[in-house]
């Protein structure tokens, strides 16, 4: 039997070990962490289902959310309800944070028994050994494990702001697609009338065939245009329905509203942008805990690159104490990894300092996205759409008079459905730079929105026939 005083320090110094940097639950404790850094932004707890309870719930909160048309809101909580890639995600990361907390612990000790018969004699044998300098640089290791989780954290943090933007902007995408879809039928409808007027006219000699012939054509390309935009409100559906996680079930339960939201009255103060800034921004705090584990590490390898020292406490029937052994640093005195080390600390260190120079320039962009998004789409909404509906207007007044004739005011109806469709592609512009810069604010900047912006240029949408 070890000696009690010597089994006490030993015990008191393992689960020191074990204990110190052990917390209740890592990884829900992680989980709580990112919720908690989130809350804003996503509205809604992210948890793991673990049991059928659990799934009950979920359920549930999606049937009451397919309920009714899906706003934008509605739509980040079906995915964070429902959606099995957030669910996979969530325990990828889990397992991560466990696994970086496991870092700052030491390793369970080795009990060694021996059984020997020698003749008639048997001789029995206890060794009970632990590493002695990975014990003594503990609080090291606490440090480095540490930096680690908030590390591993982070970069939940991180994947849930990915997910969630691209949820917003699958919704704004699958609104604008299906609004353009009721547009470009309205738009056919009209073509296919003048058409027929036209052929009619044509018939009765009224008309010249290349006048009916440009009907037609114009038709044709409705057509064509009306196919492409059916073609487009599914495609786009369908992409939200990934993006929300919805099994085929649910998929045909889900309702859009029939038009985007409407544009705010004032768009976002420059003051108001800098005021909303997370203090926490998730980008920064992943290349700080970065830069703090590697340091961490360089200042622990110093010590474990160079030796490494085991004390073992023996017991046997003829002698008992303990043995100590230690690698002697003569072929390799470990300056190669401590060189690595020192490499991994300089290249967090440029990377924290890289991260931090850009993540104003980062929001920079995407208010400036945000910005000419807002100015574009409020040009349509203010300016370009009340013209139209004023021409269209007084075309018919002409037309009632007898001054205009009937392909005038068909035209004139085409082109004030056409201006509407340009201001649906400009309100989609808005909400896809809103969504972006919301991202921003949390410090995962996505690239800036501005493709697309020339198919709601106020020259084309005003000019074109």
């Amino acid at each position: 039997m070890l000696r009690a005083p010597m089994l006490a320090t030993l015990s008191a110094a393992v689960s020191s070990g074990l204990f110190a940097g052990c917390a209740t639950s890592e990884s829900a404790a992680g989980v709580r962490e990112v919720n908690r850094q989130l809350a804003t932004f996503t509205a809604e707890n992210l948890e793991l289902a673990t049991d059928a309870e659990m799934l009950r719930t979920r359920r549930e909160g999606l049937d009451a959310l397919l309920a009714a048309p899906l706003a934008q809101d509605a739509a980040v909580r079906v995915a964070l309800l429902g959606s099995p890639s957030l669910q996979a995600l969530l325990a990828g990361k889990s397992e991560a944070i466990a696994g970086a907390a496991r870092a700052g612990r030491i390793s369970n000790p080795m009990f060694n028994y021996e059984r020997v018969r020698h003749g008639s004699e048997i001789e029995i044998g206890r060794l009970l050994s632990f590493g002695l300098l990975e014990l003594l640089t503990l609080p090291q290791r606490q440090r480095v494990a540490t930096a680690a989780v908030e590390a591993a954290q982070t970069e939940l943090a991180i994947a849930v702001i990915d997910e969630v933007t691209r949820v917003r902007q699958a919704w704004v995408r699958a609104v604008a697609a299906e609004q353009r879809q009721r547009y470009a039928a309205r738009v056919l409808e009209s073509a296919a009338a003048s058409a027929e007027l036209a052929r009619r006219m044509e018939a009765a000699g009224n008309f010249n065939k290349m006048s009916r012939a440009r009907q037609q054509a114009f038709a044709a390309d409705a057509r064509t245009q009306a196919v492409l935009a059916r073609q487009q409100a599914s495609v786009t559906r369908e992409e939200l329905v990934r993006a929300l996680g919805l099994d085929d079930e649910y998929a045909k339960r889900l309702q859009l509203p029939e038009r985007l939201p409407e544009m705010p009255q004032q768009a976002l103060s420059a003051d108001a942008v800098r005021a909303r800034v997370n203090a926490e921004r998730v980008d920064v705090k992943v290349a700080e805990a970065q830069w703090r584990a590697a340091a961490a590490r360089r200042g622990l390898g110093k010590v474990t690159t160079l030796t490494d020292i085991e004390v073992g406490l023996r017991r046997d029937p003829e002698a008992r104490g303990y043995e100590i052994d230690v690698r002697l640093p003569i072929f390799d005195a470990g300056e190669l990894d401590r060189r690595a080390l020192d490499g991994e600390t300089l290249a967090a260190a440029g990377n924290l300092e890289a991260t931090l120079r850009a993540a104003s320039s980062h929001l920079r962009e995407s208010y400036s996205a945000y910005l000419a998004a807002y100015d574009i789409a409020r040009h349509h909404r203010d300016e370009l759409v009340p013209l139209r509906k004023t021409i269209a207007e007084e075309s018919l007044l002409r037309y009632n008079g007898m001054i205009v004739g009937v392909f005038e005011l068909l035209t004139d109806a085409r082109e004030q459905i056409t201006t509407v469709m340009a201001a649906i592609d400009a309100e989609q512009q808005f909400w896809l730079a809103e969504a972006s810069l919301q991202s921003a604010f949390a410090g995962r900047p996505v690239e800036a929105v501005t493709r697309g912006m020339a198919a709601a240029k106020p020259g084309e949408a005003a000019g074109g026939h």
